[in-house]
């Protein structure tokens, strides 16, 4: 258990700490002053003064925030005394030109995505990519039927431009039925086919009927940086296809996790890891987790709703289009009004996690 939250607080840490990094640096590189820099949520644990900014360390390991002077009525503190200080240093957040605030606001799920990418990057030069080579077709298969033999690489399903296995996988998985248009190389030459899937009573979902499908490569120095970019790619896809069908009601509450879900996902992922393969794949496995968490964090931020970044973003782009900013105190309600509901999905998800943790 102890572990299990301990590698939940590096994980989920990181990817926090990109975010609202992201926030501070391109907010001070608009000179934008900073109040406080924290990590985590609740009461401080403790906290330090660098500069004109508090760092602060949270007692709970669920977010962060980077807090600009004069953005949602955020000033100085000093003694208990809010004070404004005429240093020259910067200018309250309200007081920035609206594309320097809108900057600074994008700027975190943008580093988010940068995080993704780095660790993406790594995680190419030690296991590669796999490639999307069709393996074993089986028999009277929706596969067989569309003329798909063993060694054929699917290049694009549909308008999807395919790049690792793993994707003709989760196209499969989330197909209802629907026919599919596979483009696949055979010895060079491109081809085109028209694969339906075939619904399997057992199982309750419809299947390619493809199996042991995919190829190593191992990626020259070049490539890491290419398939890194697709790994990102790649998450980026499955997550907006999970908001698909989140919306469309095709998953249901046990399917989605709060911070007590993903740790618990990080500790069993870590432990299964280690023991059927060694601490280095464990730690791989880590890394995977956090391009998956850093990579939802970052589109999630970006949902035009009240109290995200992307709702934030929206009145930022009204300002511009009226030229004028939509009045705080309008504003600020929109927000509030999101904060709330945010809160309270928190703690449903949070409840959630914990009954399905119980069980």
């Amino acid at each position: 258990m102890i572990r299990t939250i301990i590698l939940f607080i590096i994980v989920f840490g990181l990817v926090v700490i990109s975010h609202e990094l992201g926030h501070f640096l391109i907010g001070r590189k608009n000179g934008i002053r900073v109040v406080e820099f924290a990590v985590g949520m609740g009461p401080t644990l403790f906290s330090f003064m660098a500069g004109d900014t508090k760092w602060s360390l949270k007692l709970l390991p669920f977010g962060g925030a980077c807090m600009f002077e004069g953005e949602d009525g955020m000033e100085r503190e000093e003694s208990g005394e809010k004070v404004r200080e005429e240093t020259g240093d910067g200018v309250a957040f309200t007081e920035a030109g609206v594309w320097a605030r809108i900057a600074t606001v994008f700027a975190g799920p943008f580093f988010n995505f940068i995080l993704a990418f780095i660790i993406a990057v790594i995680l190419c030069v030690f296991t590669g990519a796999d490639l999307p080579v069709v393996g074993t077709v089986m028999e009277n298969s929706a596969a067989s039927e569309a003329g798909l033999r063993q060694g054929d690489v699917i290049t694009k399903i549909g308008h999807e431009p395919i790049h690792f296995y793993r994707e003709v996988s989760m196209i499969s998985s989330l197909n209802h039925g629907e026919t599919m248009e596979i483009t696949y190389e055979r010895d060079g030459e491109k081809s085109v086919t028209v694969l339906t899937p075939q619904y399997s009573e057992e199982d309750g979902r419809y299947y390619m009927g493809i199996t042991n499908g995919g190829a190593y490569l191992e990626c020259n120095p070049l490539q890491v940086f290419q398939y890194g970019f697709y790994e990102v790619e790649y998450w980026v896809k499955l997550t907006y296809k999970s908001l698909a069908m989140l919306l469309k009601g095709q998953v249901t509450k046990d399917d989605v996790a709060g911070p007590v879900g993903i740790a618990q996902v990080v500790g069993e992922s870590y432990d299964q890891a280690e023991k059927s393969y060694g601490t280095s794949y464990a730690i791989l496995m880590m890394l995977q987790i956090v391009v998956l968490l850093s990579v939802n964090l970052g589109i999630m931020n970006l949902l035009p709703l009240p109290a995200l970044d992307g709702g934030r973003l929206v009145f930022m782009l009204v300002e511009v289009v009226r030229g004028k900013p939509v009045p705080p105190e309008k504003e600020g309600m929109v927000h509030f009004a999101g904060l709330v509901v945010l809160m309270v999905l928190m703690v449903f998800i949070m409840y959630n996690d914990i009954m399905r943790l119980v069980r």
